[in-house]
């Protein structure tokens, strides 16, 4: 009863703030100010034919910095847990080896003696390589086309786990994944500092040529700025789900 009181009290509380917000919103009939500036500035100035891409990554880089800082917290976050949680239990068997720290715990392949079915594991082998291939084109793509680096990051994701799904003994390569993520990061902060040196700030990417506009080597550098972005998030991401899924498995 009390817990539903709090919810209660809760909803309230935020219904009480978000009234105002929807009391006062106004659809406006022409562009603001400064969403004009962005948008004219996105074309001619970058050579970005995604408005939203160009300032996601230029205008606002600042902040994707700091999405992309908080995600690596998150994982980092998960693999510190899961670790603890590791040693705590092999601690606990080294000291009482007749405990068992799972125990009327069981994996539902365990329990029904069966792994992944035929029809997951054909699906797993056709189509985890389409999706990482989807996944690049939309981070790749990312300034022509909506998507992006977070966006193909996540279908990069989503290709591991449905490999891990279609496969319970496979391992996932995490010195590589290692690799791969912080050399993204190293190279998403130095692209961000040479926008600095060489145009006129952090994440400029008019330090290359803007080339052909809607063209997919144009916009200077916010392909190559999405691309390491994209297999960032991708590579944090399918790291969370293989530390998960191996937590579960011990």
């Amino acid at each position: 009863m009390a817990n539903r009181v709090v919810a209660i009290i809760i909803i309230a509380g935020l219904a009480l703030i978000l009234l105002p917000l929807i009391n006062e919103a106004r659809f406006h009939s022409e562009t603001p100010e400064l969403a004009s500036t962005y948008i004219d500035q996105t074309a001619t100035h970058l050579g970005a034919a995604n408005v939203v891409t160009g300032v996601v990554v230029t205008f606002r880089g600042l902040d994707t910095l700091g999405e992309v800082t908080v995600l690596f917290a998150a994982t980092a976050g998960v693999g510190f847990v899961v670790t603890r949680r590791r040693k705590r239990n092999e601690h606990a068997v080294a000291e009482g080896p007749d405990v068992d720290m799972n125990a009327g715990i069981e994996s539902p392949a365990a329990a029904t003696g069966q792994g992944p079915s035929e029809i997951l594991m054909t699906a797993s082998r056709f189509l985890t390589p389409i999706l990482f291939l989807f996944g690049t084109y939309i981070f790749v793509h990312g300034h022509l086309t909506p998507g992006g680096g977070f966006q193909g990051g996540v279908v990069i994701a989503t290709a591991v786990v449905f490999s891990i799904m279609g496969s319970t003994g496979k391992q996932l390569r995490h010195g590589v994944m290692g690799t791969i993520e912080s050399l993204s990061g190293i190279i998403y902060v130095a692209l961000g500092v040479v926008g600095l040196v060489l145009a006129a700030g952090f994440l400029d990417p008019t330090f290359l040529p803007l080339g052909e506009f809607g063209s997919i080597l144009s916009a200077g550098a916010i392909p190559l700025i999405y691309s390491v972005i994209g297999l960032k998030v991708g590579m944090e991401l399918a790291g969370v789900v293989d530390r998960l899924r191996s937590q579960e498995g011990q």
